[in-house]
């Protein structure tokens, strides 16, 4: 099929790319030139396993364009996938989709579904819908389709490629009938229903994904204060089919372009309808005060950061991905700063992208090793495979105070007491082979 692809972030782009591998001819649009030039060398502009590769691979599929008029006129599917950013109120900014439907609805010739694939509040496909029509300038007939998107950064291609489920909201059959000739390929298992309900999948799944993050982080905390272990505790639940033991990897909080803003939208959505979801509040705040608690913990053996060498290992809110939206870095590293502290950094694909925020601040590293040598403290925000793998012994032999705050459990704790190191982590008991006294460097116990 002839389809067009408004956006090329994580959801348009990945989106665009797995069409063409199932055979479509795709068009992706994009307002940003620089970023068009990029991907027409077949060079990805964000970082995501797999993508670059299958650009290349359906090179011939795929075209690249900022000219909206050219690729929306004769496409007989088009999909919206320019983001939804958070309004200071909590509530999904939708500028930049109505934007598109106002494009597409000034160049269109021909009969067309228009698919919204934008996370978006419950109601908004009928106002695009709505939209198009208003602003057609031609004689054609147009069908809006809910068609919400679950993938997640790191692991995008293969959630599209492979997915659970396809979610089509529609409120005709001839709408389904094409949808169906568009996902027909990838063998995925239908949802059909109305575009209302489509679009409060997305929120209630994703929402629902944050909550219990949320509520493991809740007993993390009390494993902690009551001397019980939260990797025996998940084991023990997840074993239940009822419970299932994926999201429940207690740590520093959620991250990332979905669960932040999501939950946010949904709560702003409940209180614009005068109605609280109690559980999507609390989901919230946990999450907000969990992002500090590594900040909390480095207290215990500090009282000041001031002219301490802080290593912080993992930048991006989770591995795979070099996004930084929501990163518990970006809360951390500036209270270390404003305290004092000297910062250096290490992250495998993150750096980039960290350091138009933070150029000259920090101090950028190349390795782990070069993180952490001569260190008064270790932070780790992100469990990259290269930190999992560390040889831990390294940190009692480089740093000059091993002390590390582990955000992600990265490491057992069996591991941690024959390195000889102070490691404290999330939900478990804390490892601490050395004596202090506030205020003061902590002294080696020999």
């Amino acid at each position: 099929m002839k389809i067009a692809v408004a956006g090329t972030g994580y959801v348009g782009l990945v989106t665009a790319v797995c069409l063409a591998e199932k055979g479509h001819n795709v068009t992706c649009v994009d307002i940003n030139q620089d970023k068009i030039d990029l991907m027409k060398q077949g060079i990805s502009p964000i970082y995501e396993q797999g993508l670059q590769d299958l650009m290349l691979k359906n090179k011939e599929s795929l075209i690249y364009t900022s000219d909206y008029v050219e690729a929306y006129k004769n496409a007989e599917v088009i999909f919206i996938g320019v983001g939804t950013p958070e309004n200071k109120s909590g509530s999904a900014n939708l500028e930049f989709v109505n934007e598109v439907a106002i494009q597409i609805a000034h160049t269109i010739e021909e009969n067309c579904v228009i698919v919204v694939k934008s996370t978006v509040p419950v109601g908004t496909n009928d106002k695009i819908e709505q939209l198009i029509i208003e602003n057609l300038k031609n004689d054609v007939s147009i069908s809006v389709v809910s068609n919400p998107e679950f993938l997640s950064q790191g692991t995008a291609i293969k959630d599209t490629l492979y997915a659970k489920r396809m979610v089509l909201g529609v409120e005709s059959k001839h709408a389904e009938m094409i949808m169906k000739k568009v996902y027909d390929p990838f063998n995925i298992p239908y949802v059909v229903t109305d575009r209302r309900s489509a679009e409060m999948i997305k929120y209630a799944s994703n929402d629902f994904l944050a909550l219990k993050i949320s509520y493991i982080n809740e007993i993390a905390n009390l494993c902690e204060i009551v001397d019980a272990n939260i990797e025996d505790v998940v084991q023990g639940m997840g074993m239940d089919p009822r419970i299932g033991g994926q999201f429940l990897n207690a740590g520093i909080g959620y991250g990332g372009s979905c669960f932040p803003k999501d939950t946010k939208a949904l709560h702003w959505l409940a209180n614009f309808n005068d109605y609280e979801i109690k559980t999507i509040k609390a989901t919230i705040e946990v999450n907000e005060n969990q992002k500090i608690k590594l900040i909390k913990k480095a207290r215990k053996y500090y009282d000041s950061f001031n002219n301490l060498e802080v290593a912080i290992l993992g930048l991006t809110f989770k591995p795979g991905t070099d996004d930084l939206r929501e990163a518990p870095s970006l809360v951390n590293i500036p209270i270390l700063l404003e305290d004092g502290a000297n910062v250096r950094v290490w992250d495998p694909v993150g750096a980039d992208n960290f350091r138009k925020n933070f150029s000259t601040q920090v101090r950028y590293c190349q390795s782990i090793e070069e993180a952490i040598t001569n260190a008064d403290l270790c932070f780790i925000f992100t469990e990259w495979p290269e930190v999992k793998q560390f040889d831990i012994s390294n940190y009692s032999k480089l740093m000059n105070c091993p002390i590390v705050i582990d955000g992600r459990n990265c490491y057992s704790l069996e591991s941690a007491e024959e390195a000889g190191i102070v490691y404290d982590s999330i939900g478990r008991k804390k490892v601490n082979n050395m004596e202090y006294s506030t205020g003061m460097k902590l002294s080696v116990m020999k």
